[in-house]
């Protein structure tokens, strides 16, 4: 189960690279735009706002995501499921984006920090623009940060004797993702000219309250898995045992914990 208000937390520097990821698509009037795995919808809204007259879709697999994008604030839900925000419209509805087909007004389809949670999306990039129309943009972006610290923590963690047997097999769930190079290929022969390029950023989080900066972050996204498999009693055993590895590999200067994160883009526009 996603929690919208843990991952918003971190809204700036988990929006950032969705930024960076639009900026680069060059539709100058798309009729409908889609966002796939829009999350709790904030950055869904950005995109009515500079593609005021196109229609925009939010999809997201979490109805906790949903939710609390219809009730965004500074937006008005409507009778149909809409939102109504300042630059347009966005219709936002649950849906898995394993079984979603671009229609035939599609020009834009955005997935940002999606993909690595869907074993075979290669597949699904390759059925996805060869359903565009020429013209047509499809731009992702994913974390490439399986090996950092802070996931080496986790999985090391979640094989040690006291979690194997209930947390052990996650190890053997890291889901990879090709890098600049590898999703330049795919598109490429998918029809598409592309532009594809890897940053890391250094996410600078402030220390405040007990629980490492880190450990926050992760609460939000890579430790649901664990969160899933254990009650709230392991949940808080877990995140204890995993706050001191976190210390270790990201120590705070100056009040500030320096948080590498290596993210993965491609923007592709169909032939």
């Amino acid at each position: 189960m996603w929690n919208p208000d843990i991952y918003l937390r971190f809204a700036d520097e988990r929006g950032r690279p969705f930024h960076d990821l639009v900026a680069r698509i060059a539709a100058d009037d798309p009729r409908e735009v889609v966002d796939l795995g829009c999350g709790p919808g904030n950055l869904t809204e950005t995109l009515a706002a500079r593609w005021p007259g196109a229609r925009v879709r939010g999809l997201d697999s979490s109805a906790e995501m949903i939710e609390k994008a219809k009730t965004q604030g500074g937006s008005v839900a409507t009778q149909g499921g809409s939102v109504a925000t300042q630059g347009g419209s966005v219709a936002y509805e649950v849906a898995d984006v394993r079984d979603y087909v671009p229609g035939p007004d599609v020009d834009v389809i955005t997935t940002n920090a999606v993909l690595q949670w869907v074993p075979g999306h290669e597949q699904l990039l390759t059925a996805w623009a060869a359903a565009l129309r020429s013209g047509a943009w499809l731009a992702l972006q994913v974390p490439g940060n399986q090996d950092a610290p802070a996931h080496l923590a986790l999985r090391e963690l979640c094989g040690s004797p006291r979690w194997a047997d209930r947390l052990g097999e996650l190890d053997d769930q890291v889901r990879r993702v090709p890098d600049a190079t590898g999703y330049a290929r795919l598109l490429r022969d998918a029809g598409c000219d592309v532009d594809a390029w890897e940053t890391e950023y250094l996410h600078q989080l402030p220390v405040g309250g007990p629980e490492h900066p880190v450990l926050t972050w992760l609460s939000g996204t890579a430790l649901r898995p664990v969160r899933a498999l254990l009650d709230d009693a392991g949940w808080d055993e877990f995140r204890a045992g995993l706050q001191p590895a976190l210390e270790r590999a990201y120590p705070p200067y100056a009040g500030i914990v320096d948080f590498p994160f290596r993210r993965v883009f491609a923007t592709a526009r169909k032939r």
